[in-house]
């Protein structure tokens, strides 16, 4: 009975080893993927993942600050190139794991028609996330030039943080519209909630998502973990299913 119990002691000694913690900064726009993500990771290769959520320009000025994440997720690709160039990230880490999409958005179902001509009929507000900080508020920005109408609905801005944060202005009717991304309103297939137009991606530069392993990530197996991860096929079809492409 005494060997028996050396054994498995001594077999499970290894795993709980190499068990680490990763803390990861993930954009606004990914919160739930990530979430879903985090826990098979979590299953899959018994690292745990510590998930914060926030704007990516906040983000960076915290990560320069010292911050100890080891990855981030950003909103956008920009961010992490210029991390990089700086000396604060891993270039070969480097790579992008989601294409965003913006829609506007309204709690209200059938409030918003498939074209977005809700945008010239009579509503109070409009939210939109900060566009030196959100690169979907950025989005917005260049959609809304693109069609001729910032001008004349720039007074009706109600200016969020982040992307969470403007959905949430939506959500609790604070703005009958909003200018969020498609992963927060989408699931399998469809709008899961309200009413929504799809921005067609030729009216906003490309949203393509980038992640990088920090310089407090670097060498961290769990950090090399969670990268090899989220390329694999079930990170994959997770970010599919909200919408994404990658």
């Amino acid at each position: 009975m005494l060997r028996i119990t050396l054994f498995v002691v001594t077999f499970f000694i290894p795993f709980l080893t190499l068990a680490e913690e990763v803390t990861i900064a993930v954009a606004a726009n990914f919160a739930n993927p990530a979430k879903q993500i985090a826990a098979e990771f979590e299953k899959d290769t018994g690292h745990q993942a510590t998930l914060s959520f926030g704007a990516t320009g906040k983000f960076y000025a915290q990560i320069k600050n010292g911050a100890p994440f080891d990855i981030l997720l950003a909103a956008d690709d920009e961010t992490p190139a210029r991390l990089i160039q700086e000396g604060t990230a891993v270039p070969a880490s480097r790579f992008t794991y989601a294409i965003g999409r913006l829609v506007l958005w309204s709690a209200k179902p059938g409030y918003v028609d498939a074209q977005g001509e809700v945008l010239k009929g009579e509503f109070k507000h409009l939210a939109i996330a900060n566009p030196k900080l959100a690169p979907y508020g950025q989005a917005a920005i260049e959609t809304l030039t693109v069609l001729k109408m910032l001008e004349t609905l720039q007074p009706k801005f109600v200016q969020a943080e982040n992307i969470a944060q403007a959905h949430q202005f939506v959500a609790s009717a604070n703005a009958e519209l909003g200018f969020v991304a498609l992963s927060q309103v989408f699931k399998d297939g469809k709008i899961s909630e309200g009413s929504a137009w799809v921005v067609p991606a030729h009216l906003h530069q490309p949203i393509r998502q980038d992640a990088v392993i920090l310089d407090k990530g670097k060498g961290k197996a769990a950090a090399d973990a969670w990268i090899k991860y989220l390329k694999g096929e079930k990170a994959t079809a997770i970010i599919r299913s909200y919408g994404y492409a990658n």
